[in-house]
């Protein structure tokens, strides 16, 4: 994974060549990645629900926390389109990509000690409910997936509340599946820019 080929980008989103996902992470280089954020509002009702995905803890990167839905990499001889396949491939739910509204490209940073991520996200949105017993997760990449309101998650990140309920399930290593309800601080997920969740929020509470 880690010798993946991504293509670089400059500042302004304009192609300056390629290298690998090793190098892109090490030297802070611009890059594009797909994101894909489940949500859906409940009929009869102006709850919006949002899903997170809760990444497995043999991931190299922020192990077992809680992240977008489903997300990845464009490599460079990619189109936008092809990063659908991280839906199926993470979730194991069939979606195509004219199933998916388009929210848009967020720039975004995360500099972490041992990574610079500099990304140009091509994001986007499913907006039908998905049935916690379709998730056939990828154990190499999710252990579980849960949800909350999309109110509650941006008072989380507002730091309107210091915790908030989520609810879904897990997946253990004998492929058994065990539903729970817990709360969940801004501490267990994966540490977004606060400005980019704000903005992911918004726009996903004017296309549900």
């Amino acid at each position: 994974m880690e010798g993946e080929k991504l293509a670089v980008l400059n500042e302004f989103g304009d192609r300056l060549g390629v290298a690998s996902r090793s190098e892109v992470h090490e030297m802070g280089y611009w890059h594009e990645t797909f994101h894909c954020w489940l949500a859906h509002r409940v009929e009869n009702s102006q709850e919006i629900y949002i899903y997170f995905q809760l990444r497995s803890d043999d991931k190299k990167d922020f192990p077992s926390l809680l992240d977008i839905t489903a997300a990845g990499h464009i490599l460079y001889d990619e189109k936008i389109e092809d990063g659908v396949r991280e839906v199926h491939e993470e979730l194991g739910i069939t979606v195509t990509f004219e199933e998916l509204q388009p929210l848009g490209i967020v720039k975004g940073e995360l500099v972490q000690e041992a990574m610079i991520d500099r990304e140009f996200t091509h994001v986007f949105l499913y907006s039908e409910q998905v049935a916690y017993d379709e998730f056939e997760l990828d154990p190499d990449e999710v252990s579980g997936i849960f949800r909350s309101t999309l109110a509650d998650f941006k008072a989380l990140v507002t730091h309107e509340k210091k915790e908030m309920d989520i609810e879904g399930f897990i997946v253990h290593s004998s492929g058994d599946r065990e539903c729970i309800q817990k709360k969940a601080e801004y501490r267990h997920f994966v540490p977004h820019e606060r400005s980019y969740l704000l903005d992911i929020i918004e726009r996903i509470s004017t296309h549900v």
